[in-house]
């Protein structure tokens, strides 16, 4: 009897404590031959796993109890909450040849992107399709990257390989079982409506979500407008002009659904439109927090899953590294600020941390009815989530418009180290400045366990103009050339970050624009400093910022939306950065693009003609060469010195470009072989090939 008292209680002990959540089922579905079987570096040959991880969650848990609805989550006979995940591996054949770390290079709406965001890992079949993430395979990294994203489509590939990660996770009803509604709110412009026009879209928005149904399907119960731009009036679009289902090529094609709109009289695409309607059936979005953690975490730390199958990585890894790019780069931050990084055992997840071009985004997934495709530009969707607010900074900070104390690192037992990569974009459209300076125009200062870098004069993804950079693209949106991507920065940053990590290495300063040492201005100044160039001006706008109030339900953390749109009263202060002579920003790495100048390129482009002129063009930037020639350039009226007057000749390039490498290698922002290559690219380029010296140059003295 004595016995079977024990086992009872300690049954009940059992119960009285949260049961962990852990990885149920790591199923791999897929093993192939990744690349052909080409070898690299020390770790030879690379395998592609793909599969699907299984997962639950204890609501009870304090680590879980801040998610949005899981308590209105359906809970199996544990009472845990279930979720799964698409996942994908790249691994070497041999283990033993790794470099025993993992780098989750977390997908962009289930898109993996590594570090070179022009070349996705999981849909790789070749070596040039590796790209610029080859330097993650040189040194023997474990590549994984997981679905978080729980609104995407599943897209599989011929052999069935998944080609987007997504998670599938769980609705929220209520006590009773019946639908959970609220109040959604979408924007149509042009960044989905083609140049051409279309009378129908997914009700999302963009092709490859789900969208959020609506309870009735009575175009009478939600609100439908128009207006020519931003700022301008809203127009009422009766309720009898559209309808709810799809129509491609007009009224007369409809057929009704719940997750389309159609338009009646078409959608234009020099317009916006808002819809406005009540929802039902919230997806429990940040559990794709959980999702990233969890997996993270059994693959860092256990030997095998809750049903007995060996972890496919085997024992021995040391170190863990995460990345994400804008969409989770602010996702990244969400997911140190809400707790994340600490497993269900205290065990930190990520030893560090690479959030890239995220300015002060915030994905906001611990929302009800959260849409993590949508951010906020200043030329659309301005006053919808994703977007800015406090909390900004990474060390706790008092921010003066909201009040609000709070900061991003605060636990400093799972804080991992932390490298922010920001292009100048982030800080037009993400207002990426306010990491570093208050919205009263009060510097801020980082934590020890924080670098800020700034990639100085690029766009969104790193782009820029230059030597061993592709021509410029166009839009027909935007005023100005498009400029292609930059990879060297990040490849660097890579190293730094695991000598950081791993032997305790100090990485380079932070580089950030700041207040206080003058390289972070206000627009007027940015704007009276920038070069005369014949037709390319500074825009002296960007992405304003005001105290958004979503209502009562809704704080720092997330929440339930109940005012749409959002009311808001007072702004926040937003500064640029400080420009040379050749209108490129003084702060910051300074690469190859900066220091041995073919032309300016800027993190901002404006629009164009009959796309709402006057506004900035998405997150796309600029590129305007120099004049070859000092006569050219007079003729012109061009303020920048010419390539002549820079660098005199072709040697003189080729000198320019040698000193900038082995400067940006000795400060660590530049790989050796990545040196090698630009002093190659000038030595074999055009640049004042057969033109004159002009008897006299002024090279930059960097």
């Amino acid at each position: 009897m004595q016995i079977y008292r024990w086992r009872a209680a300690l049954a009940a002990l059992a119960l009285s404590f949260p049961a962990l959540a852990k990885v149920t089922s790591f199923n791999v579905d897929h093993r192939l031959p990744f690349a052909g079987g080409a070898s690299w570096g020390n770790a030879g040959s690379y395998e592609k796993l793909t599969g699907t991880a299984f997962m639950e969650v204890d609501p009870r848990d304090p680590l879980n109890a801040g998610i949005v609805d899981l308590d209105r989550a359906p809970r199996n006979a544990r009472g845990m909450v279930e979720l799964s995940t698409q996942f994908f591996i790249l691994k070497p054949v041999d283990m033993a040849r790794s470099n025993h770390k993992i780098f989750y290079a977390i997908n962009n709406r289930g898109n993996n992107l590594g570090i070179d965001f022009g070349h996705q890992l999981l849909r790789a079949q070749t070596v040039a399709d590796v790209g610029d993430n080859d330097i993650l395979l040189q040194l023997g990294y474990v590549v994984v990257d997981a679905g978080w994203e729980g609104d995407l489509i599943p897209v599989f590939a011929a052999d069935g390989t998944p080609t987007k990660l997504v998670a599938t996770l769980p609705l929220a009803f209520q006590p009773d079982g019946s639908a959970i509604s609220g109040v959604m709110r979408i924007e149509y412009s042009d960044r989905t409506i083609p140049l051409a026009g279309t009378f129908t879209l997914n009700l999302e928005g963009s092709a490859g979500f789900r969208s959020y149904e609506p309870v009735s399907t009575s175009t009478s119960k939600a609100t439908f407008t128009v207006r020519d731009d931003v700022n301008s009036p809203k127009q009422p679009i009766d309720s009898t002009r559209w309808a709810y289902g799809r129509c491609p090529t007009g009224q007369a094609s409809l057929v009704p659904t719940t997750t389309d709109i159609c338009y009646f009289d078409g959608f234009k695409n020099d317009k916006m439109y808002e819809l406005i309607y009540t929802a039902k059936n919230p997806t429990v979005m940040a559990l794709g927090y959980a999702a990233t953690r969890d997996v993270g975490s059994f693959l860092r730390y256990e030997s095998a899953d809750g049903a007995g199958h060996a972890n496919p990585l085997g024992s021995g890894i040391r170190r863990s590294y995460a990345t994400g790019a804008s969409q989770t780069g602010g996702y990244l931050r969400d997911f140190m600020y809400m707790g994340f990084n600490e497993d269900e055992s205290h065990r930190k997840v990520f030893e560090g941390i690479i959030p890239t071009i995220a300015g002060t985004d915030r994905s906001f997934l611990n929302v009800r009815f959260s849409d993590p495709n949508t951010w906020s530009n200043q030329d659309d969707r301005h006053d919808l989530l994703q977007n800015s607010y406090a909390v900004f900074t990474y060390g706790v900070h008092t921010d003066p418009i909201s009040g609000i104390r709070d900061g991003i690192m605060k636990r400093p037992a799972t804080d991992p180290l932390v490298f922010q990569i920001d292009s100048e974009t982030e800080i037009f459209q993400l207002r990426g400045g306010l990491n570093v300076a208050d919205g009263a125009g009060k510097s801020v200062d980082l934590p020890d366990n924080v670098r800020m870098y700034f990639v100085t004069s690029t766009a969104h993804g790193f782009n820029a103009g230059g030597l061993r950079l592709n021509a410029p693209g166009s839009s027909a949106l935007c005023m100005n050339g498009t400029p292609a991507q930059t990879t060297e920065s990040m490849r660097a940053a890579v190293v730094a970050l695991d000598l950081w990590a791993d032997q305790g290495i100090q990485p380079p300063r932070s580089n950030y624009p700041r207040l206080d040492d003058g390289t972070l201005v206000t627009k007027p100044e940015a704007v009276r400093k920038f070069p005369d160039v014949p037709g390319f001006d500074h825009p002296g706008i960007q992405n304003e910022l005001p105290l958004w109030n979503f209502g009562p339900l809704f704080s720092a953390v997330g929440g339930i939306i109940t005012l749409q749109p959002p009311l808001f009263s007072s702004h926040y202060q937003q500064f640029v950065p400080r420009l040379d002579n050749d209108g490129l920003d003084l702060a910051g790495i300074r690469p190859m693009h900066v220091r041995a100048a073919l032309g300016t390129s800027t993190g901002w482009n404006l629009r164009a003609p009959g796309h709402r002129p006057g506004n900035l063009c998405g997150l796309t930037g600029s590129y305007v060469p120099f004049a070859v020639t000092k006569a050219e350039r007079l003729a012109t009226g061009d303020s920048r010195r010419s390539l002549q007057e820079r660098y005199c000749s072709h040697d003189g390039f080729v000198k320019a470009v040698t000193k900038a490498a082995n400067a940006l290698v000795r400060e660590r922002f530049l790989l050796p072989a990545d040196a090698t290559r630009f002093i190659t690219a000038a030595q074999a380029s055009n640049v004042l090939v057969g033109v004159a010296s002009s008897g006299h140059c002024e090279p930059d003295d960097d």
